[in-house]
Formats: structure tokens, sequence, C-alpha cells
């Protein structure tokens, strides 16, 4: 597991948003194919091929989105969300695996952040990215993902 530090330039994007708590996760992927059907209702698409995931972890809740990037946030269709994701840094990994090994990846990365000093930025929208090579694999459940973490400081050891 390939675990690195990236800056993202500003993201804008589209799409359904949900929220609940962490006993109604599997409500997730269906989103994913309602977001798939309504594609074509999103004006200003950037045609890039993925679905954007960004979510807010809290203690007993989690807010979720299933999104597509676009140009501007315009014309938004019923039911949905837009909104712009501002350039951050986050430490960043992939998720290759079954849908119960999800927690497990994140651990891991919470662990190196912890061993190299990041600490994660809370009031910041982490981002789970779906691409479009990977949309068979894990309609079947071999998942195959990116996990950004944002991150505000970087701990420096005094000697």
């Amino acid at each position: 597991m390939g675990i690195k530090v990236v800056e993202k330039e500003e993201i804008k994007v589209v799409g359904i948003p949900w929220n609940g708590s962490y006993s109604q996760l599997d409500v997730i992927p269906r989103l994913f194919y309602l977001m798939e059907e309504r594609l074509e209702e999103v004006p200003f698409q950037t045609k890039e091929p993925v679905l954007i995931a960004p979510f807010h972890s809290r203690e007993s809740e989690i807010t979720y989105y299933v999104t597509t990037p676009v140009e501007k946030v315009k014309d938004i269709p019923k039911g949905m969300v837009g909104f712009s994701i501002p350039r951050k840094y986050y430490v960043s990994t992939s998720h290759k695996g079954s849908l119960e090994e999800i927690e497990h990846t994140y651990r891991r990365l919470h662990a190196w952040m912890e061993d190299y000093g990041y600490e994660q930025d809370h009031q910041a929208l982490s981002l789970e990215i779906y691409k479009e090579e990977h949309k068979w694999q894990n309609a079947v459940g071999d998942l195959h993902f990116d996990i950004y973490l944002p991150v505000k400081t970087y701990k420096t050891q005094a000697y």
C-alpha cells in the first residue's frame, strides 16, 4: 500500500448528498447507482472519467456525497447539490479489496499519518475517487478507489 502526500487543486462537483449513521452505510453503494443513472442531468461536466465521493466523518454520523467533477457549479439538478472543494494537501493511498477490508485500509493510513507527524484536518472534506476504469470491478465488490485524507499540520520534532 503506497502512501504519499499530494496537493490537489480546487475541484468543483455536483452530485447526490446523503447523511446518516454508521449503521446505515450499506446505503452508499445505491448512491453510486443513482448518480450513474442521473449523470446526464448534470451540466458542465469536465468529462473526467471519475466519480468523487467527498465526505465528513463525525463521531456518530457521516455526510457522504457521490459527485461528478464540473467546470462550473450552475444549474444544479433537483435533489442534488453543488460546491467547490478548496485546494488542499492530502495524505493519499489506494484501496484494493472487499468492502470489509476498507476499514483496515483507513486504519493503516491513519497509522502512517501518526508515524510521520501528519494531523488530519477534520474541518475539511475527505475524498474517495472512483475511476471509470474500475467501474465493473467495483460493481462486483472487488473495490478499487483512491482515498485522500486532508491534512492541516506537519508536526516537526524538536531536538
